[in-house]
Order: C-alpha cells, then sequence, then structure tokens
C-alpha cells in the first residue's frame, strides 16, 4: 500500500486508534530469531501464552498469502498484515521476504512491523522499497546506564555487546533509524515497557527524544516480571496512569494495546481466530510479558 498518513492510520490500525472503529489484524509469526537478549524477555513457542515474543509456530514468508485469504475469510475486518516476531524482525530477512510477497498478493492491507531497532537504521532503505506503512520500535531507555539495566547483551554484525556498551550502539541505532525513516514520510510508533524500578523516572526523557526524532506515537507497557526481572515489582494502574500522563504533553500516547500475541488474528479485544489459522491452542493462560 505504501507510505500512509498518520491520519489514515487512525482511522484503519487498531494500534493507532482504530481499534474505535472494529478493525483487525494479523500477525504473521515469520521471524524466529532475535538479536539483542532483554533482561524481562522471554521467547516461546506454545499454545498457552497471551503476550507478544510467543506463537504456537514460525510460518515460511511463502505461506502468508493463503494465511492471509484464509484470516480475511473469517475476519473481513483485518485491515493490517503485521509481522512482530516472536524474535526481531531485521534479525533475518523473512519478514521483508514476507512483505514482499504479501504486497503483491493483498495490496490493499497496510503493513505493519515491530522491531527493537538495532539494525534499523541500516535496514532503512529496505523498508521504504517495500512500502511498510507503520513501524513500531521498542525504545526502552535512551541513555545507555538505564538500557544496559534492561539488556544483557545485544549481538551485532556477528559480535557480541554487553553492558552500556551494547546499550549505546543500540540506542544510536534505534534514534538514527527513527529520524531516517520518519524523515521519509513512515509513521513511527515507539513501545516502551515501564519497569518501575528501573526506567520509571525515565519516561518524559524517553518521550521527548524519540518525539524530536520524529516518532508520532508511544505506548506504554507494563512489565510482567519473568526471566531475569521476575523479582521486580509489576507496575500498579498508578504507575501506568503517571507515565502515560508525563509523557502526553510531548507525543500522543496509545492506551489500548492488548498486549498480542506474534500470531494474533481479529479484532483486538473483541476477536480471536489464532487457534483457526495457526493451530488449536491449550485452555488455561499464563499472562506473562516480552516486547514485540
Amino acid at each position: 500500500m505504501g507510505l500512509n498518513n498518520y491520519e489514515a492510520l487512525q482511522k484503519s490500525h487498531p494500534c493507532f486508534g482504530g481499534c474505535h472503529n472494529n478493525v483487525g489484524r494479523i500477525h504473521l509469526p515469520v521471524s524466529p530469531g532475535c538479536n539483542i537478549s532483554c533482561r524481562f524477555c522471554d521467547r516461546k513457542m506454545n499454545d498457552v501464552e497471551q503476550r507478544p515474543g510467543v506463537a504456537s509456530k514460525v510460518i515460511r514468508p511463502e505461506e502468508a498469502s493463503q494465511i492471509l485469504d484464509e484470516a480475511l475469510a473469517l475476519c473481513p475486518q483485518i485491515t493490517v498484515a503485521g509481522i512482530a516476531g516472536p524474535g526481531d524482525t531485521l534479525a533475518t530477512d523473512y519478514a521483508l521476504d514476507t512483505f514482499r510477497l504479501i504486497g503483491r498478493t493483498h495490496p490493499q492491507l497496510f503493513k505493519c512491523m515491530s522491531t527493537n531497532g538495532l539494525l534499523l537504521e541500516e535496514r532503512a532503505k529496505e523498508l521504504l522499497e517495500v512500502g511498510i506503512d507503520s513501524l513500531t520500535v521498542t525504545v526502552n531507555a535512551v541513555d545507555p546506564k538505564i538500557e544496559a539495566q534492561l539488556n544483557r547483551y545485544i549481538i551485532y554484525h556477528g559480535k557480541k555487546y554487553e553492558g552500556e556498551e551494547g546499550a549505546e550502539i543500540l540506542i544510536g541505532n534505534q534514534l538514527r533509524g527513527i529520524r531516517k525513516l520518519a524523515a521519509a514520510g513512515m509513521t513511527i510508533k515507539i513501545n516502551t515497557v515501564l519497569v518501575p524500578q528501573i526506567n520509571g523516572d525515565h519516561i518524559v526523557e524517553i518521550a521527548k527524544t524519540v518525539s524530536e526524532a520524529g516518532a508520532k506515537i508511544y505506548n506504554i507497557i507494563p512489565l510482567i516480571p519473568q526471566a531475569d526481572l521476575a523479582d521486580m515489582r509489576a507496575p500498579t494502574c498508578i504507575d501506568i496512569d503517571t507515565a502515560r500522563q508525563a509523557a502526553q504533553p510531548y507525543i500522543n500516547v496509545f492506551r489500548h494495546c492488548q498486549h498480542c500475541r506474534a500470531d494474533a488474528v481479529g479484532v483486538p479485544g473483541k476477536s480471536e481466530f489464532g487457534d483457526r489459522i495457526y493451530q488449536k491452542r491449550l485452555e488455561g493462560v499464563k499472562e506473562t510479558f516480552s516486547h514485540g
């Protein structure tokens, strides 16, 4: 569909306000691997957990068009084809290959993807060529000292970087990539996982920085403690509202996130067809959270 303005996405994308218009999305789980190690992340393949970073299975890019046909038959309200994992979308070529294919077979759908942004600057040209309509970048800090508390390490061009060194590379690449794509007309959304003890007092600085870089909307997501941060306190409703109010003067804040799986299908909060598209999921849900 090509680059679209923010106003169009607000009407047709559930993560930009279109949830009010009863519009849906499908996540195509084609990206298996990741290149950073978040301390709160626990990527899994299962039918149980309702969170980003989880899928029933990983599909091949060439399967995507048929899956889209099946999903649209079940849920005609789908307007967005997204890729949000279960790994990082730029760590391999599968996401971009998928978008190239479905751009030909389903040109009416908005193309949306999420990334941690480590490779965003260097792959920006490819994203523009593919015609991504909206991009979500997970930015948990813009200060390397804070980011280093949220990531164990990054793998960048085959080398492992830990601590503040890795954090500085990640933040720099994220912000340069956001600036480049926003300047080219792409709509950028930022996700931040709120960990009150680590980045709770840093939200204003993140909001200011990403807004100045060209991001249009900000989504503050509560940590559900797990992995290395299993002992951290989960944000309260007051914590979340305080963070959103602090960010609001600097950037439009999204308040309706459903913590979707990497293979979600349907209208968020209203319908879910992922079990019929990918495979039957198990009964009983363990609620945890990873970035997506």
